[in-house]
């Protein structure tokens, strides 16, 4: 189905991989680009199979191509921008501002792919006062009032057994964004930059409430 798009991934953890691998098991050509200097946590994450890798990682990982760099060497830049000449998608999970002092925030890459979609995905939003804050699931599900909803009167909320911010907040509004982006692409030719709030999508939830 979408053969012929190709992403490139430079997330870790849960949410931008489990986007790029539906992307990827609907045909998309993606790579996972992984830093040499620090390793993904789901790379370590248990259990093992018999030679010691993560089966979550494998899981994320699927159907995908894989590239180590080291997003702070000039040489490592370079491949990325002449990379993104021939790609249609960025998917990141960065704080807001690594990827521009690393030099391939979407406004960089735009000038060498003006159709480029450029999706982000943080916790708080790429503006605003929580924008540089660290947070976990649970921190976006209780600051977004959703965790609210799973307790007993006068006690405390009960941790959800998924991680319900990282893919109904992450994951989901990630792969809308960039497919709604590509459609509004093949109508008018042009690029788009997605800001996924992984806060706000969860608080969209309380839909009923």
């Amino acid at each position: 189905i979408l053969n012929g798009l190709k992403v490139l991934d430079f997330c870790s953890l849960l949410p931008g991989p489990l986007a790029s691998m539906m992307f990827a098991d609907l045909g998309a050509d993606v790579i996972h680009v992984e830093s040499e200097r620090r390793v993904d946590l789901m790379r370590i994450m248990p259990p093992y199979d018999e030679d010691k890798e993560s089966y979550f990682h494998q899981h994320l990982n699927r159907s995908k191509k894989s590239l180590q760099l080291n997003l702070k060497s000039a040489e490592s830049i370079e491949i990325i921008k002449k990379l993104i000449q021939d790609y249609d998608i960025v998917i990141e999970g960065f704080r807001p501002g690594v990827m521009k002092r690393l030099g391939i925030d979407y406004e960089t890459l735009r000038e060498f792919n003006p159709r480029l979609i450029y999706c982000a995905i943080t916790g708080y939003g790429q503006t605003g006062p929580y924008a540089t804050r660290p947070g976990h699931d649970n921190n976006y599900l209780s600051i977004g009032g959703v965790l609210n909803h799973s307790r007993i009167k006068d006690k405390k909320p009960v941790a959800m057994g998924i991680q319900i911010a990282d893919i109904a907040g992450g994951t989901m509004h990630a792969a809308v964004g960039i497919l709604a982006a590509a459609f509004h692409r093949e109508k008018t030719g042009e690029g788009k930059f997605i800001d996924v709030s992984m806060t706000d999508a969860v608080f969209s939830m309380n839909a009923l409430y």
